[in-house]
This record gives C-alpha cells, structure tokens and sequence, in this order.
C-alpha cells in the first residue's frame, strides 16, 4: 500500500491550527501557575507532533492530557512531579498496549459508547468554550460567523482568519508588549523521583488512565475511521504511541501528551487532510520554544479568549454530530448513561456506567428473545 502523501497547503495550516482551543488555556496554566519551562513544553510538543506525523502519515494532535492537566494545575504541582506524571503515564501505556490489554479493552466498548464519550467531549468542549466567549460575546458572534462563512474557503480558511484577527487585536490592545528580544533556548534534561512517579499516580494518574483509553486510544481510533474510510489504526499501535512519547518527553521538560479525539475533530474540522498540518503546527512549536521560551506566556495571555472560545464551540458541536450515526433503539440507552453519567462525575465513570448499560440491554434483550 502506498503512503498517503503528505501537503503543506493553506488548508493544512489552518488545520494545524485546529486544536488550539483546548491547549491554550491548558499550556497558560501549566506554564504560569506550575511554573514550567516553556522551552521543553513546546519543543517537545514540536517535536512529538512531527515524529506522529511522519509516522501515522495523517493529522494526529498531540495534546495535554486533560485530566492530569487540571489536578496538577489546580493543586500547583511542582514541575519535577508534572514530568513524573507523564513518565508514569509512559509506563503505563507500555504495558497496556504490549500486554494487548488496550485491545482487549476496545473489543468489549460498543459503539455507542465510544460515541457517548464523544458527545460527552463535545458537550464539554462547547461549556468550556461559552466561558472563554463570555470575555467578548461579540467578538465570540464575529468568530463564529468567520467559521460558517470562510471554513471551506479555498484562499482564506477560518482557522488562518481567525488568527489573523487575534493577532492584529493583540497588536492593536499592546498585547505585544510581552514579547522579550529573541533568546535561544535548548530543553534541559530534567530529573524525578521513583516517589513522584508513584505520587503522580495516586494524585490523577489513575483518573488519567480510563480517560486517555476512551477518549485518545478508541475514540481517536474511531473518528480515524470516520474521517478516513482507508486506514485503520489499531487502538494497539495509539497506546504504544502514547507510551513511547511519554516515556521520552518528560526526560526533557515536556507535559503528559496524548492522542485526544477532540484535536483530530478540530484539525479535520478547520482544513487538516494530511501530515503536513502535524509538521507545521510542530515547527511553529519548537520555533517558539526555543527562540521565544520568555515571551510565550505572555503572548498566550494577551490571545483574545473570544476567538478561542470561538473555535472551541465549534469543534465541540462537531463533536456532538457524531451522534447521528446512531440509530434510535438500544443502542441509545448505553450512548445516554455514558453521557449523564460523565457530565455529572467524569469520563472515566461515563465509560464504565456506558459499559455496564450495554450489558443490562443485552441481557435483557437476550430474555426477551429466549422467551
């Protein structure tokens, strides 16, 4: 079979631009709240991004994992034990995808399970979006209606459009004012304990884990798929990829990553079709990792939170849309325990309460049959 081929198009730059909604306000955090060091933040972003690119030779996000995100964000995690987590996560998912446990796994979730997390994602992603839009309602209205009207635009995609207006608004409000002369800056080697590794673990590692398998190992599968018939990627190879970057990119200053389904939705949604919007967003990312490591936080801060709230909103409808595909009947009972469930404690419970509705359908559809 021939490698899909891989374009650096206007398309694929608006695309790689797509996920930009949920790592903001998630590299602010980690970067200003938990004190971490810009420089390994994003060059191994960049360079996670690339490496996926090349291999998986389709838009692949690389994003933070959300739940370990916002533990360590709301508790001021110390940048040692932030590292600590990703490396556990990196051994974790080592071992579940070289056990073949994360395929086991993937056989036993029904679709409307995986769909229910991602409307749950979704749901989440267009709340979150609200918050950041309520900054500007106005500006928030004006980005939306750039995405209906310049999305499929051939010279001038929404993504690019959007951009271009938060960056002359910065400019315009002295946003700019942040940025510090030009300082190259390599990631330094970071060291952790093997007791922060396992303190990461019980502080949001254990969360993390159902999470990451729902959202950015079956359900990034999933919308794979969807958004191209032709290929297929296993949840198998998703969970060594998620392992091996986690096990590498902590070593150097870089967050717990992942393969979250919402990135993919947002890269397809705003023009990504190949591995070049992976390439572009990476050396976006290590540019400014080591030639701006002292500006970045200041440069996201002043990004106008409408614009993102935009984008974010809808990404998170396009997320919801995958409901459709589901038939009413009883595939629905599963899809909306998954939901409610999720929305009133988290994912990781919304799987398992979808998981278990799946088996009471079946049962009792079995009795009704054998009766």
């Amino acid at each position: 079979m021939t490698k899909r081929p891989i374009r650096f198009t206007l398309h694929e730059f608006a695309g790689s631009m797509g996920d930009f909604g949920t790592l903001l306000p998630l590299a602010i955090g980690y970067i200003v709240v938990c004190g971490l060091d810009p420089a390994g933040f994003l060059v191994m972003m960049g360079l996670a991004n690339i490496v996926s690119g090349l291999v998986y030779r389709l838009p692949m996000p690389i994003e933070p994992m959300k739940a370990l995100a916002v533990v360590a964000i709301a508790q001021q995690w110390e940048p040692s034990l932030i590292h600590a987590s990703g490396f556990a996560m990196g051994i974790t998912w080592v071992l579940l995808a070289g056990t073949g446990a994360i395929s086991w796994i993937a056989k036993q979730t029904p679709r409307a399970v995986v769909m229910g997390i991602q409307v749950t994602l979704g749901i989440l992603l267009a709340t979150e979006a609200l918050k950041l839009a309520s900054a500007s309602w106005l500006l928030a209205i004006v980005g939306v209606l750039i995405v209906l009207v310049f999305r499929r635009s051939k010279y001038a995609p929404a993504a690019i459009v959007l951009m271009g207006l938060g960056l002359a608004l910065m400019f315009v409000n002295g946003g700019f004012e942040a940025v510090r002369p030009v300082e190259f800056r390599l990631p330094t080697l970071v060291t952790f304990s093997a007791e922060e590794v396992w303190r990461s673990l019980l502080l949001g590692g254990f969360a993390q884990i159902p999470l990451t398998a729902a959202n950015a190992v079956i359900a990034t599968s999933a919308v794979i798929s969807s958004y191209f018939p032709g290929e297929q990627v296993s949840p198998r190879k998703l969970g060594l990829s998620h392992g091996v970057m986690n096990l590498v990119s902590p070593l150097f200053g870089g967050m717990p990553m992942c393969h979250g389904s919402g990135g993919l939705v947002g890269q397809y949604f705003y023009g990504a079709r190949t591995a070049g919007a992976n390439v572009i967003e990476g050396m976006m990312e290590i540019t400014l990792g080591l030639l701006f490591a002292g500006s970045i936080a200041g440069l996201f801060a002043a990004f106008p939170q409408a614009i993102v709230g935009a984008m974010m909103f809808m990404v998170g409808l396009e997320m919801v849309k995958f409901a459709k595909h589901l038939k009413v009947g009883p595939e629905l009972v599963p899809l909306v325990a998954t939901v409610g469930v999720a929305l009133l404690t988290n994912m990781a419970f919304g799987f398992v309460a979808g998981l278990a509705a799946d088996r009471i359908v079946r049962f009792a559809s079995g009795r009704r049959s054998g009766s």
